[in-house]
Parts: structure tokens; sequence; C-alpha cells
């Protein structure tokens, strides 16, 4: 069982708050991504669960059980790093059985819970190998690989992916969501890119300054954002912002519309000048100057042929506008 349960947990540094009262409960087999930009506290957060942070205040339950004071070692959690942590000198083999030789583990259960680990990983050719003569992913899979033989409670990732290139980056997360689903295994996932919340989430939490901001699955946060922050930082290319008569007219005080939910339409009521133009192949993203609304980022289809100086007309979905109060809250 993986059930995490946090409440009004806080956390300061000398008089400095980082946390800020959060309250939150993780389900068993649940996949939850901490989101949120550099500095939000969300690494904070995730070291307090696994014990590496004692909290101000507050507590942390693991299972029901009070794990706000237990030493890391007691908590039944497994940590994977941003970076991999390896021992240069030993095999792959020794690497991923280092915590079982630790507590003692007899050495048979130590070959076949390796064996199975690697397995799963498809390691099972590197395993003689040393860290030295693997690539960036192969090594972060032994890294996870070590944490599996230790079967937790839950697995915490802290950024695991951000020193690998943006193709193998985009594998290694697919190889973690098919891990999640072969071991139903409770999983929380630190990062900063929304993308990989976005495409590995069960359930989404945005950070903000050291409190949530908004706490839901991917699609609920695309389509309801709570606030301008949850839908500035939710969806990629990012939602457009229009303030001044236009939002007026539509009963808000800042009117938000995702790039793909505007159409380049002849006769559409938004008219416009293109400015930049990036052909991505299966998209064209365009940046068009529009009178009386401002600059306007959209995503149109990649045979779409829209050159710099362009005369374009839009037409935003009525429908799929998002509109915010002065306060930036959701109407």
């Amino acid at each position: 069982m993986g059930e995490i349960a946090l409440s009004q947990v806080k956390k300061s540094f000398g008089g400095v708050s980082i946390i800020q009262g959060i309250d939150l409960t993780i389900a068993d087999g649940e996949f939850v991504v901490f989101v949120g930009p550099s500095g939000c506290g969300k690494s904070t957060l995730l070291r307090l669960i696994a014990g590496l942070e004692d909290a101000s205040s507050g507590t942390i339950a693991i299972d029901g059980r009070d794990a706000t004071r237990l030493p890391p070692a007691r908590r039944g959690l497994a940590m994977v790093f941003q970076s991999y942590a390896l021992y240069p000198h030993m095999s792959v083999r020794k690497n991923i059985a280092f915590p079982l030789r630790m507590a003692g583990v007899p050495k048979a259960e130590q070959e076949r819970k390796v064996e199975a680990a690697a397995k799963i990983l498809n390691l099972v050719p590197y395993l003689d190998r040393r860290p030295g003569q693997l690539s960036g992913g192969q090594r972060q899979r032994v890294a996870i690989g070590r944490a599996i033989v230790r079967e937790p409670a839950a697995f915490l990732f802290d950024e695991p992916l951000s020193n690998l290139d943006a193709a193998l980056r985009v594998s290694m997360r697919q190889e973690i969501s098919e891990l999640h689903q072969t071991l139903k295994t409770t999983m929380i996932y630190v990062t900063h890119d929304q993308v990989e919340a976005m495409t590995m989430a069960d359930k989404i939490v945005v950070l903000n300054a050291g409190r949530i901001e908004q706490v839901g699955s991917p699609i609920d946060l695309y389509r309801s954002p709570v606030n301008l922050f949850v839908a500035g930082f939710i969806g990629s290319p990012k939602m457009n912002f229009i303030e001044g008569a236009e939002a007026a007219r539509h009963g808000a005080h800042t009117l938000g519309i995702r790039p793909e939910h505007i159409a380049v339409a002849e006769g559409g009521p938004w008219k416009g000048v293109v400015g930049i133009s990036e052909h991505l192949g299966s998209d064209t993203f365009l940046k068009v100057e529009v009178a009386g609304v401002g600059t306007v980022n959209v995503r149109a289809g990649g045979e779409v042929a829209l050159r710099y100086g362009d005369a374009v007309a839009l037409a935003p979905q009525a429908d799929k506008f998002h509109r915010f109060d002065a306060t930036g809250k959701a109407l």
C-alpha cells in the first residue's frame, strides 16, 4: 500500500517560508506529478515526503502511519534523483543489488530481485557492464532498478530526465509510464516541464511559491484552470491572454484563448498581420498582430503557407474562451 497524506505541512529555512501549509492526499497506486516554475517548492516538498528534510510543522502519513519524524530508511520509500549516483567501479548487477546487500538480504534473494528488475527495465544484457559503458538512458534505468528491488510503498522521482537529451527524454518518459502500469505502485514525480506532467500524470499538483494552485487530472487542468497562473502554465504553446475592450466585451478583465482554439479562416472577426511563423511539419505556429486585440499566438495546420507580413483573418472558438477577473481567478 502506498497512500501518502499531507496535512498542513510547512517548511521554513531560517525566516524564509518555502512550503506554506500543504494539504494533499495521494492515493495508493496513483502517478502524481508536482509541477511548477523553478523555486516553487516542488523538490523541497518531495524531500519532505522522503524524510530528507524535516517539516517545520504539519504531518506526513504513509499508509495511515505518522511518518513525520521517521528517518528516510524507515518510511518505505525509494527515491530516484536527477543525478544517477551510481558506483562507477561496480557492475550494473552490483549497483542494483547494493541496497539489498546493505539490508542484509540473502544472496539468492538478491539475485532473484535483480534479475526481475533487470527484465522489467530491459537491462539483462547489461548486468555485467559498468556504468561508464552505458548510455545516459541506460544509467537512469539502473538507478530506477536500484529503487525497484527495494519494493517500496512509493517511488519518488526528482527531475530524473533533466540530464538527458530531448529524444531520450521522450523515450524514458514512456518507459517510466509503462513501469507504473506494470508495477501499479504509487509514484510521485517532480518536473518543471509541463509536457512531462501532462503526458505522464494521473493527477497533477501545480505549485507556486510554496502553495498549491490547483490539483486535478491533466485534462481538468487544461480545460478548467482555476486562475491565470495555472492557465498560463498548463498547455503548450501557452494560452493567449487578452485585456482591454475585447476582454470587457466578454465580461472579463482578462480573456484567455489557447493557440489551438484559433482558426485561420477567411472572414474571421480578428484581422491581423503575421509576424513570426514557425513551420514544424505537422503544425505551424504563427505570431499575429491583431488590431484591437494585440499579439496572438496561433497553432495552425502544417500545410498553412503564411509568411511574415501576410494579412490574415482569425476565428477564435467562442466556446473555448476562458474568463478571469481582476484578481486572476477564473469566472
